[in-house]
């Protein structure tokens, strides 16, 4: 896995059980155990799961007494998310302007039909 932070979140997001755990701790913090129950994998696969999410630092793990709780960390989610948008508002002003040429051909198009 890549070293820098961004790379590391994009990694963890790309598997769908990952995504799921963040979805479901995204509801409030929960065991290894509560987190591997919906899953038809091992418990030890969900934990490497969670690693995977911890070393990017999506997840956190507490310690109270005999519990572990898990919850969600949103810091590298909105750090992805910035990231994103960037590139978001540049595919819109594309797309607006393939928009405005394409209205432009059609009215030229219209126009040349009513000659006919």
């Amino acid at each position: 896995m890549a070293d820098d932070p961004l790379s590391r979140t994009f990694a963890a997001l790309a598997d769908p059980t990952r995504r799921a755990l963040l979805a479901r701790l995204a509801r409030g913090e929960a065991t290894v155990n509560e987190l591997a129950e919906p899953f038809p994998i091992s418990l030890q696969a969900v934990s490497r799961h969670l690693k995977v999410l911890e070393a990017a630092g999506l997840i956190s793990r507490g310690r109270d007494a005999q519990w572990r709780p898990c919850r969600l960390e949103a810091a590298p989610l909105e750090r992805a998310s910035v990231w994103i948008e960037r590139y978001r508002d540049r595919w819109e002003d594309r797309f607006e302007r393939l928009d405005q040429e394409i209205r432009r051909i059609q009215d030229g198009s219209e126009k040349g039909n009513d000659h006919e």
